[in-house]
């Protein structure tokens, strides 16, 4: 499949087929583009967490309640659903782990390339911290760089998709009991198999046209 086909077929997928399970080795495959995705300053601010039992797909489905009720199915119906996080804080510990891993992984020809990289991302904290005041929504802009690399994966792996903002956080965040590893959720991406009943597969997909959406310089 090429990028093209990809996008072209790619679409938010409204009903799942219960029962079917994706294969582990593409599930390795969309969780390695995660673990790889591009965040500034490399902050890597997320947590993912990965629902691929019933029992697991059921606790994310307390979140689909009241006005949510509709995403119910296409939680508890997928093979897996990923709850995209970011973490109530970057504090002085994981800016520690990810310099080390840094590190670890041959990022610095010396101390002062350590220094330097250790220095820049710690501006770019404080001035979302202290100055711009928007730390969280900072750390969300980097969960959906991840998001947008999960989808565009899936397509090229032929897998259904389906990203997610209608579930209510708190509840979510509670039954995974994430507030006490201090993460909070911010998307859900469900992924499986396609039933028939997904009404949306049969729709052309529709796009503003290109003169509307791009200027060239």
């Amino acid at each position: 499949m090429t990028l093209d086909d990809a996008v072209i077929a790619r679409h938010t997928v409204k009903a799942f087929e219960p029962g079917k399970t994706l294969p582990q080795d593409k599930i390795d495959t969309l969780l390695n583009v995660l673990r790889n995705s591009p965040s500034s300053v490399n902050s890597q601010p997320w947590h993912f967490v990965v629902a691929s039992t019933p029992e697991g797909r059921a606790a994310m489905a307390k979140s689909a309640t009241a006005a949510f009720v509709y995403n119910e199915p296409k939680i508890v119906n997928a093979s897996h659903v990923i709850a995209l996080c970011i973490r109530s804080d970057l504090d002085e510990q994981h800016l520690q782990n990810v310099l080390e891993q840094e590190q670890k992984d041959g990022r610095f020809k010396d101390e002062a390339a350590k220094a330097g990289q250790d220095k820049g991302r710690r501006s770019y904290v404080a001035m979302h911290r202290y100055e711009q005041r928007d730390l969280p929504q900072w750390m969300e802009k980097q969960v959906y760089l991840a998001l947008g690399g999960l989808l565009l994966g899936a397509a090229m792996l032929g897998i259904d998709a389906t990203p997610m903002e209608g579930f209510d956080q708190r509840e979510l965040d509670l039954a995974l009991g994430l507030r006490e590893k201090g993460l909070t959720s911010v998307v859900l991406v469900s992924l499986g198999v396609r039933s028939e009943n997904d009404f949306n597969a049969a729709l052309p997909k529709s796009r503003l046209p290109r003169d509307e959406i791009f200027t060239f310089i």
